[in-house]
């Protein structure tokens, strides 16, 4: 027998030591394969990007817009070179094409296939892949979570997309936007007289417990010819678990998981159970749309997005443009979404950006006020050019906090893109077919080429010229949000009635007491990603009825003089105010005046007529 210490095996092999020798054999073999298998993989992203200009930008182990990468985004925190994180586009804004040197980079990532996305920040380049749609077509397969109750406009290409679009177009008529003015108007007078009734301060826990059921209430009305107040959505209706709002909210945040979670993972969680039961509540509610609609005796003739949808289901117009019912569902939830989530998002973000910037906020309100004081009526859809900016606000939030960070599209044919670089030079390189594009919105409205100041809020910048092509919130080209007037005029509805009426502040909490500027921008303005961009859990807001103590108002009232008398004897008998503090001294057309009374926001529907075109004047 050999004593020596260099044989692996001794000539008579133990059976322990035959193990130890089959264990580093077969690990031997893993890494070996494991060895090849990286450096192919290495290879065919070299390869990849080396197709691509060698591109500098990003690099992770999981490509965020697939399935593992996106329920690694919502289970795990940012981790470098491994999770970018839910919101991780929005988060580092501009950053990553500066580090590039230029308005391109490329993200790199491992799993579950190699893969190089080309981001985008260039709005000349932008424009050229939004513009011609057969060379950069939109990869619908990235829309699947969009698709989880059928077919629709936005999970579409093509000759569906414009079947599509010729249904939903004509609902978006100057006719539907004068409604959503005049219902937005309603509901938040709903919301003073019947929710916030006498009380000079309101305080929410989050600005979305606001902003949300202001949205629903809009896109209700105007898009499905649903009205409801704030009294009658706070509890599910007969035979419902759930409320619309939590519903389509809870889904909305979790769609993801439908395509994720086979059938029998759904009932592990109280999360899971919730978001199962908001997914069955909400189909619930959209057949029965559909069917009262359908069922009703009286035939009404709508202009609406729903009856468009409906009329399409039943081929009425017999255009060749109809629509099964499961394309007519998938429609109905992606535009009561898109109507819900995008706007009460960018409200909460509005409110958040006046309450830490009071001084814009005041100078939001005079304009408000110079504008309605000038008017001779209550203001109206016609009068909304006129409120500059309260646009110019809606912008600046819609800048800094885009609803979708990223508007994927892929290359349909091997081609070239020149984008800016660091010295204002061009750089021009080749984009292969097949490579999936990636136009990040966050960087572009943060690039400071085109934005000074770009992480501070000024909405002064979208008076007189701005760069229209370097602001992208509803995207650009044929494929632009079918909705933005909507959203527009429901926002600058909203922003009017509330900053006329109240003062938004930031709640003041003891244990934040001692934070900067910059520590409360954070903790306020904190975001994370669903379907659109989310407001944070920190935004607590203080809604405070105006007071100005050294202010007479003159009150000028338009109606029939006996009209007049009704009304200027409801304002004495009433003990409602308008604003705490203030006190009318005079009614144009009156011989007597008021006594020292506070005014009245009058909720009598016999007085509501004439009170509602009273103008105030400094």
């Amino acid at each position: 027998m050999f004593t020596s210490g260099h044989h692996l095996l001794p000539l008579n092999p133990t059976r322990r030591s035959l193990a130890y020798w089959t264990m580093f054999t077969a690990l031997s073999a893993v890494f070996s394969l494991l060895g090849v298998f990286l450096i192919q993989h290495l290879l065919k992203l070299r390869r990849i990007a080396r197709n691509l200009g060698n591109l500098s930008g990003p690099r992770f182990l999981f490509n965020p817009s697939s399935a593992p990468g996106q329920l690694t985004m919502r289970v795990l925190p940012p981790i470098p070179y491994v999770n970018s994180g839910g919101s991780w586009m929005l988060a580092q804004k501009y950053q990553d094409f500066a580090i590039a040197g230029q308005d391109a980079a490329l993200l790199i990532t491992d799993f579950p296939q190699p893969k190089c996305t080309l981001f985008l920040a260039d709005p000349a380049a932008i424009k050229e892949v939004t513009t011609y749609r057969a060379r950069f077509p939109k990869p619908v397969e990235l829309y699947a979570a969009l698709s989880v109750f059928g077919r629709n406009i936005v999970a579409s290409e093509g000759e569906e997309w414009k079947r599509y679009r010729k249904v939903a177009a004509p609902a978006f008529s100057e006719r539907n936007n004068k409604l959503v003015w005049d219902e937005t108007v309603l509901i938040m007078k709903d919301l003073f007289d019947n929710v916030w009734g006498n009380k000079s301060e309101v305080v929410v826990d989050h600005g979305v417990d606001i902003t949300l059921p202001i949205a629903l209430f809009v896109i209700g009305v105007a898009g499905f010819g649903r009205r409801v107040t704030w009294t009658s959505d706070l509890v599910p209706p007969p035979g419902h678990q759930m409320a619309l709002k939590d519903a389509l909210h809870i889904l909305s945040n979790n769609v993801l998981m439908k395509i994720i979670l086979p059938n029998w993972a759904w009932g592990l969680t109280k999360h899971t159970r919730e978001v199962q039961l908001a997914f069955i509540e909400f189909k619930q509610y959209m057949i029965e749309l559909v069917d009262a609609r359908r069922n009703a005796k009286e035939k009404e003739e709508r202009y609406d997005l729903f009856s468009g949808l409906v009329d399409a289901a039943r081929d009425e117009q017999g255009d060749g443009a109809a629509i099964s019912d499961e394309e007519l569902l998938g429609n109905v939830f992606i535009f009561l979404l898109a109507g819900h989530e995008t706007a009460a998002h960018t409200l909460c973000f509005t409110f958040a950006l006046l309450a830490l910037h009071p001084d814009e906020q005041e100078r939001l309100y005079q304009q408000i006020k110079s504008v309605t004081s000038s008017l001779d009526r209550a203001p109206g859809y016609e009068d909304m050019g006129r409120f500059t900016y309260s646009l110019a606000v809606f912008y600046e939030t819609l800048r800094m906090f885009p609803p979708a960070p990223s508007i994927p599209k892929e290359v349909a044919e091997d081609t070239t893109l020149t984008v800016t670089n660091a010295d204002g030079g061009k750089t021009t390189f080749p984009v292969p077919s097949g490579t999936e594009i990636n136009l990040h919105v966050p960087g572009l409205h943060y690039n400071p080429r085109y934005w000074k100041d770009p992480h501070a809020f000024k909405p002064e910048r979208f008076l007189g010229d701005w760069p229209k092509d370097a602001f992208i919130p509803f995207s650009l080209g044929a494929r632009a949000c079918l909705g933005r007037r909507f959203f527009e005029t429901e926002g600058i509805a909203v922003m009017t009635m509330l900053v006329s009426n109240y003062k938004i502040e930031i709640k003041e909490e003891p244990e934040f007491a001692g934070e900067t500027f910059e520590q409360r921008f954070a903790r306020i303005t904190a975001f994370d990603q669903g379907l659109t961009t989310i407001a944070g859990l920190a935004l607590s807001l203080d809604f405070v009825w105006i007071r100005d103590s050294t202010t007479d108002l003159h009150l000028h009232l338009h109606c029939f003089r006996p009209q007049r008398l009704k009304a200027l004897n409801a304002l004495q008998q009433s003990s409602r105010v308008v604003r705490p503090g203030i006190r009318a001294v005079s009614v144009q057309g009156l011989k007597r005046a008021p006594p020292n009374r506070r005014l009245q926001r009058d909720p009598m529907p016999d007085n509501f007529a004439a009170f509602r075109s009273l103008t105030v004047m400094n």
